[in-house]
């Protein structure tokens, strides 16, 4: 008899088995697994789950009508994931037309992830890419944003992060 937790569907087995090529040529073979891929990146299932997000966010358009119904499932998604997880979620989100309120709940977060200087640099960069994207949108962020532009956030950056947060700076 054999164990359910050892089975794996076939989006898991791809999401394991075959480098980026073959994970979208297998996504848009079966496009029924779509949903299973956004259930799955929600989740907390490693390595399924993270990979499943990189593969969405991999093959999606930008505000894709097959993701806008789980935008709020993605939001509370982003809790209590690691950073990689929470990196291709949050990249996930930045393509999506939210709501203000959605909006609020995710600038909210990725401040958070922004001042945490024991974060990876990717997963901070990814917050901050937000955090400039809503300061553009809506001007009257942007003196709130500029507070976060202190040199005790930056120096933690790798050479390259520092240089493309320099360069999200310039367009505020």
């Amino acid at each position: 008899m054999m164990n359910d937790e050892f089975l794996l569907t076939p989006l898991e087995i791809c999401l394991t088995n075959n480098y980026k090529e073959g994970m979208i040529a297998f996504l848009i073979a079966h496009p029924a697994c779509w949903e299973a891929a956004i259930e799955l990146a929600i989740t907390n299932k490693q390595p399924y789950s993270w990979r499943a997000a990189w593969l969405l966010w991999s093959c999606m358009e930008k505000n894709d009508k097959r993701i806008q119904p789980h935008i709020e499932s993605l939001i509370d998604g982003l809790k209590n994931k690691k950073d990689g997880h929470q990196r291709e979620l949050l990249k996930i989100l930045i393509l999506m037309q939210l709501s203000e309120e959605q909006e609020s709940s995710v600038l909210d977060f990725c401040i958070r992830i922004w001042k945490d200087i024991l974060r990876s640099p990717s997963v901070r960069f990814t917050a901050f890419r937000f955090m400039i994207m809503l300061s553009i949108k809506y001007p009257e962020l942007k003196n709130e944003t500029k507070l976060y532009f202190e040199k005790k956030y930056l120096e933690t950056l790798s050479p390259g992060i520092n240089k493309s947060v320099m360069k999200l700076i310039q367009n505020l």
